[in-house]
């Protein structure tokens, strides 16, 4: 009886010993994933915040504002907006922190829970309106598209479901028209009492982001199927496509984004161009992450 009781005795201090080991472990596995946590954000993503096309007015203001939030330890990688939002999907499935350059509209926002950094400087202006541009003499010489590019205009919502089915694998042809074939009145708005010519030729040109390729196949769609013309988009990069339409290569953009993220190409050529106003308004860019990088809001933040 008594070598049973000293058993019980051992058997219930060895157990004690055995659970303060295991809450001592447990403890220390939370304050290391605690200590990892309260990393700067700077060491959790390498000091690298993930941009886009190279030369683009969003990477410039992306450099000027790493300046004035004096983030001199940091680097501005230069990518693509697919490889940008690639780098994206591949953090955002693994819960991995992440910094990139981001605008909207854009399916990066219906796809990912994210959220912008607030920019108490204002590097990055206030909220944006993409607009449409033409070439000095299109009212004269196609008076009919000039007075449909005019009128075109539309939310942040409805270019949302051209990128979504684009994203989703369609193509953008066939989205631009499933689109079109679903908003009948929108349409109608932008084409009524216009008269179809008949097959005369026009070029417009867009830089290969999401919300540019959804506008101007819609765009390029309408010209087509509801007004007679042979449309033709071109895709380029940001300069040329500036260039284009000042010098009357291209005969319309509906891909500015003014008045802060193509400041410098307006500035430039905005002379020789023909300025028909909004297409879409409250349009935004800036730095963004994933919401559940918690400890970050604010692009000063990135400086500790």
């Amino acid at each position: 009886m008594k070598k049973t009781r000293k058993w019980l005795i051992f058997t219930s201090l060895v157990a004690l010993f055995l659970l303060g080991a295991c809450s001592a472990n447990n403890a220390n596995t939370a304050n290391n994933a605690k200590s990892e946590g309260n990393k700067p954000v700077g060491e959790q993503v390498d000091y690298k915040i993930t941009g886009t096309d190279a030369g683009s007015g969003l990477m410039r203001l992306t450099a000027q504002a790493m300046q004035d939030y004096e983030l001199s330890d940091w680097t501005l990688l230069e990518s693509s907006a697919a490889g940008m939002t690639a780098e994206l999907d591949r953090a955002y499935k693994n819960e991995e922190p992440i910094v990139i350059v981001a605008w909207s509209p854009h399916w990066m926002f219906n796809t990912y829970d994210l959220k912008y950094l607030e920019d108490p400087k204002l590097t990055y202006g206030e909220p944006e309106e993409i607009r449409t541009i033409a070439r000095l003499g299109l009212q004269e010489d196609h008076p009919v598209a000039y007075e449909f590019l005019d009128r075109f205009h539309w939310t942040a919502e409805d270019m949302g479901e051209v990128m979504i089915n684009i994203q989703g694998g369609m193509d953008p042809g066939a989205a631009a028209k499933k689109w079109v074939d679903e908003h009948e009145a929108e349409v109608q708005e932008w084409t009524d009492g216009l008269v179809p010519v008949d097959g005369d030729p026009i070029t417009l040109s867009y830089v290969a982001w999401d919300s540019e390729i959804a506008s101007t196949n819609v765009v390029r769609y309408v010209l087509d199927e509801k007004l007679g013309y042979e449309a033709q988009a071109l895709q380029v990069e940001i300069g040329p496509m500036w260039i284009g339409v000042s010098n009357g290569d291209v005969d319309a953009i509906v891909a500015a984004w003014l008045p802060v993220t193509h400041a410098d190409y307006w500035d430039k050529y905005g002379d020789s161009l023909d300025d028909l106003g909004a297409n879409m308004i409250n349009v935004k860019s800036g730095l963004a992450v994933p919401t559940y990088m918690k400890d970050v809001n604010s692009i000063e933040d990135l400086q500790s």
